[in-house]
């Protein structure tokens, strides 16, 4: 059976086949109840292609007339809706797409959070850069904030480089990212996986503490899973969405399967199975499944694909065949309540994960 390994697969395989060996370990029998959590993270980029700031308006628009349309006939087990968190550039930012978007917020249908693409950075400007964009989310009504009103964010790197995870030193240029991020007020990263690019890590499909020189490089590269027990209150959480190995659509061989929705690769029943299959977890808590999937959902073609019978027939598999109530159960959930389901895992909380949603974290020393 042909192998892609010429997509830097090296890179990720080793990692892969040893969560896929501990998965089988952890296997609940068939007759115990699986909550699916799943979240939807669009990179959310009204100015992609470089398009006018009008285009860019009518792509939010989009969004904001026909989500409720698209979606308004699937609920999870806990009555909600599909939840779509929208991480927004900040070099993007134009006060009408944060106040669109707020419409869908207020509707029940998402959160906002922060997604970043800068070149040639350092770290200071960076710090300055987070603490103006998170501040400008929050007077907009986004973002979460700690006991001090200081806002507190999920992040996902723009071409997938953080803390400088390409080998030619592009798009980033920060090797010190991830302690910059908790510094301002960011809770966990969403970035990964990035497979078939060379900056995905080694580390697969895990929620995990990264562990490696936070000063340094792709120092989310070593890392300790998240277990039940176990909690870290000085740095970020790496959640990760599932990546594996699947038989392709058509013909023989495999294909990388990296959970991204596009308008040409659509949530099929087959790609949902692979993704839950996944079995991603904190440990000690392997009932409470965490699919994390991603997207690209601002340019017309993906819109057309998510906000259309693509995205509907996704949402249609996972109603159906992972809602139940006795093998399934699923919740819909946002970035930031998929950490805070997370946290309760990892203090020992069990049961229905649908009470952890707002679960507090007590916030973590941040910068001033």
């Amino acid at each position: 059976m042909k192998i892609p390994f010429h997509r830097h697969v090296h890179r990720w395989i080793g990692g892969y086949l040893s969560q896929a060996a501990e998965r089988m370990a952890a296997r609940k029998s068939e007759d115990e109840t699986v909550h699916v959590l799943f979240a939807l993270c669009d990179h959310y980029e009204p100015l992609w292609g470089d398009v006018s700031e009008s285009q860019g308006r009518n792509r939010v628009a989009r969004w904001v007339e026909d989500y409720g349309r698209a979606f308004g006939e699937f609920r999870d087990a806990d009555g909600r809706p599909p939840l779509h968190s929208f991480f927004f550039p900040g070099e993007q930012y134009h006060p009408y797409y944060l106040d669109a978007l707020g419409k869908l917020v207020s509707d029940g249908y998402g959160e906002v959070e922060v997604h970043l693409h800068h070149d040639g950075d350092d770290a200071q400007r960076l710090a300055h850069d987070l603490a103006e964009y998170t501040t400008t989310y929050a007077l907009h009504g986004h973002l979460t904030r700690d006991t001090l009103g200081r806002p507190r964010y999920a992040f996902i790197h723009g071409n997938w480089c953080l803390a400088n995870s390409r080998s030619d030193g592009r798009y980033c240029g920060v090797d010190s990212e991830l302690e910059v991020l908790f510094r301002t007020g960011c809770y966990a990263d969403f970035t990964f996986p990035s497979a078939p690019d060379e900056t995905q890590p080694g580390i697969v499909n895990r929620i995990y503490w990264p562990t490696g020189n936070a000063k340094a490089a792709r120092s989310h590269e070593a890392g300790v899973p998240a277990r039940v027990g176990t909690m870290m209150d000085d740095r970020i959480l790496m959640i990760e969405g599932p990546l594996a190995l699947a038989r392709r659509r058509r013909g023989f061989g495999l294909r990388i399967e990296n959970a991204a929705l596009t308008a040409h690769d659509p949530g099929t029943p087959e790609r949902v199975a692979t993704w839950v299959a996944q079995g991603i977890h904190v440990q000690g808590r392997p009932e409470w499944v965490f699919v994390k999937v991603h997207t690209h959902g601002a340019p017309e073609a993906q819109a057309n694909a998510l906000l259309g019978e693509p995205g509907r027939a996704m949402h249609r598999a996972l109603t159906s065949a992972y809602n139940d109530g006795k093998r399934f159960v699923l919740h819909y959930v946002s970035a930031r309540e998929m950490f805070n389901i997370a946290v309760a895992g990892m203090q020992g909380f069990s049961g229905d994960p649908n009470l952890y949603r707002n679960h507090a974290l007590p916030p973590p020393p941040l910068a001033a």
